[in-house]
């Protein structure tokens, strides 16, 4: 047996406030709308399929819901200020190797979005 897919679920009263925010923010499509579940998906990826389990988030920040890796995390900051997304970690070069930043969704979730240095 082998994973294909890890996804992550999300609680949201209202599914469809992702759609703009993950679409514009992030570059994804809507993969499936039924309502009561929203999927948001990107291009098929050769990366494996990962789960982290976190005692914090690194430097004493919180532990984010979802971690999210990006080609230019810059872009993405630049996007995600322009968008007015509450930013809850600034833009930082971490030692271990990461640039990221942490933005909350719609849904109240942090998402750490980073690119490798």
């Amino acid at each position: 047996m082998s994973v294909k897919r890890i996804v992550c679920n999300i609680a949201a009263e209202q599914p469809a406030a992702a759609i703009g925010f993950y679409r514009d923010l992030l570059g994804l499509d809507l993969a499936m709308d039924q309502g009561w579940i929203v999927t948001m998906a990107a291009p098929a990826t050769s990366h494996m399929p990962q789960v982290s389990f976190m005692s914090e988030g690194g430097f004493g920040t919180p532990v984010p819901d979802m971690s999210i890796e990006v080609e230019d995390v810059d872009a993405v900051y630049a996007k995600a200020t322009d968008m007015g997304a509450e930013i809850v970690y600034p833009i930082t070069d971490e030692p271990w190797g990461v640039r990221r930043f942490f933005a909350r969704d719609p849904m109240g979730k942090t998402l750490n979005i980073l690119s490798h240095l």
